[in-house]
């Protein structure tokens, strides 16, 4: 029996410009039925990206507490957060203040929910905004598909967006699924402001260089919290297909299992991180901030691996300027290479329009809109 005959599966719709600039939808099937009922079509076959023997690594974990200390472990602390996102791209962090065990209580109970009631948090599948529940990053109609299930919300700013009904796609089930994110949103806002003036600081750059190109006050923060289950092929599937982030900083929790989240090192490959089991919080450069640094902090290219026989889940928040604001490399620190712009001005909606467009085939692809030619 073929998957579109079987009346038991459900499926999400994805919307999406063609190359003739034609809107297209297409109908992509829910990973946690298949996983239930173990099937696995053909569309989640994602030749090439499967790296099963990588090297395990713990990334750099930065002590917020020491970032904040008075006393002479903060300049140390500094020097190793440069490194970490000169680097790597990304870090841990620890002694971070943000709790959350609400929130993780909250991401397990929507999708442990029946699919009739998650797809009341659908908002519209004309919508190419990828708001809302079972959105999928979908470009063309053969592209293989990531073995996820998710949902996508704008938290930040707090008002109601009545032209594209924000919270039209925030589930009123579990009862407290709302008050959790926004505390765990309104805690993390902190800690990423903090950072920002901490990375600008460890450049030896104002310490409010990059946050003032944020507009605190009406800066975008979106939630994505996302579902692997059990995939019968991980040596197949992915879990996420290869990406950087087109934000300027992202915060990841994870929990359920660990071991599925890979980033790619230009010297040594593809790497999976090893992440402890603990409160600690990962955090990434996204291209908006590499843009912002002038190159000097990388946005990192990582997807995410599937497993058979564990489930894992998490929580991103991508936090960005206001998506009219302009954004441009800042230059004048001590970070070398920084005097010689390397990227242009750009409009934040531009850019994240652009990097949506494309179908990247080399790593970092759609960060090239923004270089200087």
């Amino acid at each position: 029996m073929s998957l579109n005959e079987d009346h038991h599966f459900h499926f999400h719709e994805a919307t999406f410009i063609n190359q003739n600039g034609e809107l297209k939808t297409t109908k992509i099937p829910i990973v946690q039925e298949l996983s239930r009922t173990n099937h696995f079509p053909k569309r989640f076959i994602a030749s090439g990206h499967y790296h099963a023997d990588t090297l395990a690594q713990t990334p750099p974990v930065i002590d917020i507490a020491k970032l904040r200390s008075p006393h002479g472990s903060r300049t140390p602390e500094l020097q190793r957060l440069a490194a970490a996102a000169k680097e790597w791209g990304l870090f841990l962090i620890k002694n971070h203040g943000v709790v959350m065990d609400d929130v993780k209580d909250v991401v397990k109970g929507f999708f442990g929910l029946s699919y009739e009631e998650k797809k009341k948090c659908v908002g519209s599948y004309e919508s190419v905004d990828n708001m809302g529940y079972g959105k999928n990053f979908v470009k063309s109609e053969d592209q293989p598909l990531d073995w996820i299930d998710r949902l996508t919300m704008k938290a930040a700013p707090v008002y109601v967006d009545e032209s594209t009904n924000d919270l039209s796609v925030w589930p009123n089930k579990p009862p407290n699924f709302r008050v959790a994110i926004e505390k765990y949103v309104e805690e993390s806002r902190k800690v990423l402001d903090g950072l920002l003036q901490d990375l600008a600081a460890s450049l030896s750059l104002d310490q409010n260089a990059f946050v003032q190109q944020f507009e605190p006050e009406q800066s975008e923060i979106k939630v994505r919290v996302n579902y692997y289950p059990p995939c019968p092929r991980p040596d197949l599937a992915i879990g996420i297909m290869p990406h950087s982030d087109a934000s300027g900083l992202t915060l990841l929790l994870e929990f359920g299992a660990t071991g599925a989240l890979q980033v790619h090192n230009p010297t040594s490959g593809w790497v999976t991180l090893s992440w402890p089991e603990d409160n600690s919080l990962l955090v990434n450069v996204g291209d908006l901030l590499e843009i912002m640094s002038n190159g000097v902090l990388k946005s990192m290219w990582h997807q995410v691996r599937t497993k058979v026989d564990v489930e894992r889940f998490s929580l991103a928040c991508f936090y960005n300027p206001p998506p009219r604001s302009v954004i441009e490399p800042v230059v004048g620190g001590g970070g070398g290479s920084m005097e010689e712009i390397m990227y242009k001005k750009v409009v934040v909606e531009e850019y994240v329009s652009n990097y949506y467009k494309i179908s990247p085939t080399t790593s970092k692809e759609a960060i090239m809109y923004a270089r200087v030619k």
